[in-house]
């Protein structure tokens, strides 16, 4: 697994672990980050090992839907999941906007707490990809900080407001 390209994001939140956990956990909370320029509505959501995370994403008067299954799950240290695209009845399927990304990324969320303040870790690794999905993530990885760094800006905004009520 080392020699997969993997995507790395991490950030510091002026907020504890718990309630960061929160917002990666709370269907009314995850899509007022999740998706930035888009409108989030989650489907489904079940954390919990083997459950799923049922997620369409509409923007243009399109819809993106995605499919997560949970495999790990460790309040409030740890989210491990396989993330794909899925087609309207969540069935796995290509991405339609890049026919080589790969089907399944491996995804590992770590919350940290030090000082009052929480660190997150995440990471994007594909899963059982062919050779032509693991060149497409690699030359993909300088361009994903932008959805995953709006993302993270709306959840620091969020928290912020959270901890202001």
């Amino acid at each position: 697994m080392s020699d997969l390209p993997t995507y790395k994001l991490e950030r510091v939140f002026d907020a504890p672990r718990e309630l960061v956990w929160k917002t990666w956990t709370d269907p009314e909370l995850i899509p007022r980050w999740y998706g930035p320029g888009a409108e989030t509505i989650i489907h489904r959501l079940e954390v919990k090992p083997g459950g799923l995370w049922l997620n369409e994403m509409k923007w243009g008067g399109n819809s993106h839907y995605q499919r997560v299954e949970y495999s790990e799950v460790t309040p409030p240290e740890r989210l491990v999941w396989l993330h794909s695209n899925c087609d309207v009845n969540w069935n796995v399927v290509a991405n339609p906007m890049m026919a080589d990304w790969p089907l399944v990324l491996l995804t590992t969320v770590t919350f940290r707490e030090a000082a009052g303040q929480t660190r997150l870790h995440l990471s994007w690794v594909p899963h059982e990809a062919t050779d032509a999905e693991i060149a497409c993530f690699s030359a993909a990885i300088a361009n994903l900080d932008k959805g995953w760094g709006a993302g993270m800006q709306l959840l620091a905004e969020l928290l912020a407001e959270l901890q202001a009520r």
